[in-house]
């Protein structure tokens, strides 16, 4: 009670940042007249001199009411858009950090360009994070128009770019891209060998499109780039080939809910009999086991047509929210190769882990984040824990006079969809368009069946058929047009009652002329000979004359679409009707936001059945009952308020149930996080060395959760710091083994002085030494001397030899403790039943061996550094020019393959650059001996078979 009537009294958080924000906006008009006055030549002048401002020193909030002003005059000049208030109140939210919901057809996509150009002002690049390439392309290219009548410079990052095409890209004042191009960037660039490779620059601010998909929906699937194992994939087919003729409840218990499956007694004795094992659960048979739960799984659990599809004999992921395929992505743990099995195409490979980060964890590294989305005030709670974003609602440009129904329910899933074509059919002969949204392509093609018998026109989009995504949701606004859409409904497109005249225009016109390929320089032409046509000219030429094309087209379509416009919004608009209601509810308020646009007249209604997987696996006691009690046989429809309000209250429980399962998720892959960037730190920082490029990092403060940036560079002399401290540190390390107590007493002086000579090389005699601190620095001493005496002799040569073995070193070693954390993580859920707290379990042990990694690093790099001894300088540059190519070849077939092909690093090759010389000259090691390197292997696996090769 005290707090709604503290919210009349002062009102709203949300309602006084609107207020505040409509004062600033006053200010922005005040400033109009002036932008009027400029003439086009003199924006790119103002850009330049707003980017002077900054380097002096003027923040950026000092400047927002000038480069509002400014951006949406440009803007009015080059597209024809002018900015409305509630824009530049959604630009204001953008620029502070937060989340603008805006309703679909507010025009976010020009509402980001006001805090884009603000920002680029910095000269620290802005990235605008899309869901699809598409997207990405399309508002670079609408938006980049203006950016460039500004002065501004616009990059946009697909999938099939080379690396230095990026690297052009994100140069850019503002990049477009689609946020797996984001993610897999920032992993790939810490997998290479030169600075000068890295695309990315610093992570300085980003606005996320569609933000609750991006970060909330997809936050569950991370992102890695992977290499297959030499694991037989014959086991997949043979366990596939028990599962069939299992009968559900006798053989195996199914909870839809929890979307878990497990077997039965009779299940696992039927089991071992088809498969010849006596005891499935028998330590030896703990892989066959993991096969037959994954293979149960896939032909329980994952159905096609909804969970994938199978292209090309291939099996493709299908996005549960957007409904889009996602080509590239697999389900780890031999989950996809289970699939694979099931369906009878070829099975790849299980892969190990080379990079991975979630897209929470990436995307809260950026110094400032912001996003816009039409549905993100039912997770504001989440945006706030995790990313420490507020959602700030934008109020509509025109008043919604959308008219939204209540659900219809129905006993049976065939009944509903009788009822949805007949009000299909009803509503095109009225002329009024249709949105039908469906969750799953087997449904879009149900409701297709049931109207192909009635006769009704329509258009199917869904997975299978997404290449004209653009084109048919354009058009889902024409008299009379019926769409049946997956939950990709639309997604960045606007639905235009009457129709697109601009995609309309562009399909009659036909794709414009393509540029010419880049000609090599043509030898002077004979005297007397004609000139050779210039294709840039002739390309030109036809680019004018398309355009001018265009526009004659869309002029005349135009008025076709207006008067079509009229007759449409004299039929009700466009009606969006929902086949069933989605776990979340934003989805079912993306698919509604179709409708009613800028004012737009639109209805829409769900229709149910008690066969929905919502009503049947998360209906709650509570609608059973209700159904009882309102009465409901064959043939019947229901149709109540409370009804909606008992299907909502179920959406909600499932939301909370699946933000649980995020969180849990984040906080295990925080561990990783953690370690991750220690050594992405590492790596950088070893890189840097003599580069000349300063490093940038972001510090966040725990409490405040304010992020602090600082620029560092690292010389050489800062390079040959970190390698004596990498000296110190195995120093001790080995000291406090074998001589853990101050005094003398417990010392074992004669194994310390043999771990000496097979980590440094090094002969000592530790006699008259009395305390650790002198054992330590003896030890020390000794080594600074051989590697000073190296350095001085063979210079920059031998500190670039050290640094890529260091490299080498650090990703040898961080790919192992992935592969170890894999395999933790997949059994730590077992600790609960020994009354642990796996997620404890998981953190402590993490640490423990991610402690031991960084001290086996060191260890390594500190064995190869005291036992190499180049011939010369001219050898030590090309050994140290060899391996940084074969350390960058390594990366590029990692890379390259987007989790499907890996480059194993010929680690001989390497050893053999940094051959001891004791194996050249002195008492040679046995073969079957542990390698004196350090590696633990024996010496004919490890150094051995380098010396051999030679």
């Amino acid at each position: 009670m005290i707090e709604w009537t503290l919210k009349k009294l002062i009102g709203t958080k949300n309602e006084r940042e609107l207020k505040k924000a409509r004062e600033k906006v006053i200010r922005i008009n005040e400033l109009e007249s002036r932008m009027r006055a400029l003439k086009d030549e003199d924006f790119a002048a103002e850009t330049a001199r707003l980017k002077q401002e900054i380097q002096n020193g003027r923040p950026l909030d000092g400047l927002l009411f000038e480069a509002f002003a400014l951006i949406r005059e440009g803007s009015r000049r080059v597209i024809g858009q002018r900015h409305y208030d509630v824009q530049l109140i959604g630009g204001m939210f953008l620029h502070e950090g937060c989340i603008a919901e805006m309703r679909t057809g507010e025009g976010k996509t020009l509402t980001a360009t006001l805090p884009c150009y603000l920002n680029a002002l910095s000269g620290r690049g802005v990235h605008v994070v899309t869901v699809n390439d598409y997207l990405a392309r399309r508002d670079a290219e609408w938006m980049g128009r203006v950016y460039k009548f500004m002065g501004m410079t616009t990059g946009c990052v697909l999938h099939e770019l080379s690396d230095k095409q990026r690297q052009e890209a994100y140069r850019s004042d503002i990049t477009y891209g689609q946020n797996n191009e984001f993610g897999f960037d920032y992993l790939r660039d810490n997998m290479k060998f030169r600075l000068q490779d890295y695309v990315q620059r610093e992570l300085n601010y980003a606005i996320v499109d569609e933000v609750d998909s991006i970060l909330i929906d997809e936050a569950r699937t991370p992102l890695i780039i992977s290499g297959p194992t030499e694991d037989s994939t014959d086991k997949y087919y043979r366990v596939d080939q028990v599962i069939p003729g299992l009968v559900p409840d006798q053989d195996f218990t199914l909870d839809e809910k929890h979307r878990s499956v497990s077997l039965t007694d009779d299940g696992i004795e039927k089991l071992q009999k088809r498969l010849s094992v006596s005891n499935l659960y028998d330590p030896g048979e703990i892989e066959t086991l993991h096969h037959v739960e994954q293979a149960l799984r896939a032909h329980t659990l994952y159905k096609r047509d909804k969970d994938y599809v199978v292209k090309d004999g291939e099996v493709v992921i299908i996005d549960e929210f957007t409904g889009r395929s996602m080509p590239g992505r697999r389900w780890s743990d031999g989950l996809h190769q289970a699939i694979e099995a099931k369906e009878g195409v070829k099975i790849e490979n299980e892969n190990q882990t080379l990079a991975t980060i979630s897209f929470q964890n990436y995307f809260r590294m950026y110094s400032k984040l912001s996003g816009m989305t039409g549905t993100a005030d039912t997770e504001a709670e989440e945006f706030a824990k995790i990313y420490n974003l507020d959602v700030r609602v934008i109020p509509t440009n025109r008043p919604p006079i959308r008219k939204d129904q209540q659900d219809v329910v129905y006993k049976t899933e065939r009944e509903k969809f009788e009822a949805v074509a007949a009000q299909i059919e009803e509503l095109h002969k009225a002329g009024q368009p249709v949105l039908v949204g469906t969750v799953s392509i087997a449904k879009s093609e149900v409701v297709s069946s049931f109207l192909k018998k009635r006769g009704v026109p329509h258009n199917v989009l869904n997975a299978k058929q997404h290449q004209r995504e653009a084109d048919i949701v354009a058009q889902a606004g024409r008299k009379g047009a019926v769409t049946i859409s997956t939950n990709m409904a639309g997604r960045g497109t606007d639905i235009l009652l009457g129709g697109n005249a601009e995609v309309l225009a562009k399909a009659a016109v036909g794709p414009a002329p393509e540029a010419p390929a880049p000609q090599p320089p043509q030898p002077p032409a004979a005297e007397g000979a004609a000139p050779q046509p210039d294709p840039m000219v002739a390309y030109q030429q036809a680019q004018a004359e398309w355009e001018q094309k265009l526009a004659q087209t869309q002029a005349k379509l135009d008025e076709e679409t207006k008067k079509e416009r009229t007759e449409v919004m004299e039929a009700g608009g466009l009606f969006i009707i929902g086949t069933e209601r989605h776990e979340s509810r934003r989805v079912d308020n993306q698919l509604r936001g179709r409708a009613g646009r800028q004012g737009d007249p639109g209805a829409s209604r769900f229709f149910l059945s008690l066969e929905d997987d919502l009503m049947r696996i998360f209906g709650s006691e509570r609608i059973q009952g209700l159904m009882e009690r309102l009465g409901m046989e064959e043939g019947e429809v229901i149709e109540h308020i409370w009804l909606t309000r008992a299907i909502e209250s179920a959406q909600k429980r499932v939301e909370g149930h699946n933000f649980d399962i995020r969180k849990n998720l984040l906080e295990y892959d925080d561990v990783m996080n953690q370690q991750r960037r220690t050594i992405y730190k590492l790596r950088r920082q070893v890189l840097a060395a003599g580069a000349g490029v300063p490093l940038v990092e972001y510090t966040e403060d725990p409490k405040t959760r304010v992020k602090t940036r600082s620029e560092q560079t690292v010389t050489w002399a800062d390079f040959k710091e970190m390698v004596l401290d990498a000296l110190e540190d195995v120093i001790v390390s080995i000291v406090d083994t074998y001589a853990p107590t101050k005094g003398s007493d417990g010392w074992d002086l004669e194994s310390l002085s043999k771990n000496v000579k097979e980590t440094f090389d090094l002969d000592m005699n530790f006699e008259g030494v009395g305390n650790r601190d002198e054992l330590q620095d003896h030890i020390f001493k000794a080594a600074e001397k051989v590697f000073r005496t190296r350095d001085e002799e063979f210079g920059e040569n031998f500190l670039r030899f050290l640094q890529y073995n260091y490299l080498a070193t650090i990703d040898r070693l961080w790919k192992e403790h992935l592969l170890g954390m894999d395999h933790l993580r997949q059994g730590i859920g077992l600790r609960g039943y020994g009354q642990k707290d796996p997620k404890q379990e998981y953190k402590r042990e993490g640490y423990q061996g991610f402690i031991q990694t960084l001290s086996a690093i060191k260890a390594q790099f500190v064995s190869q550094l005291m036992r190499v001894q180049p011939r010369s300088a001219t050898s030590a540059e090309e050994e140290a020019v060899r391996i940084q190519r074969q350390l960058a070849q390594q990366q590029k077939r990692a890379v390259e393959g987007r989790g499907t092909a890996e480059g194993k690093l010929d680690e001989a090759s390497v050893a053999a650059a940094a051959r001891p010389a004791a194996a050249q000259q002195g008492p040679r090691v046995g073969r079957n001996d542990p390698c004196p390197c350090g590696s633990g292997r024996k010496y004919k696996k490890c150094h051995g078979a380098a010396e051999a090769s030679v």
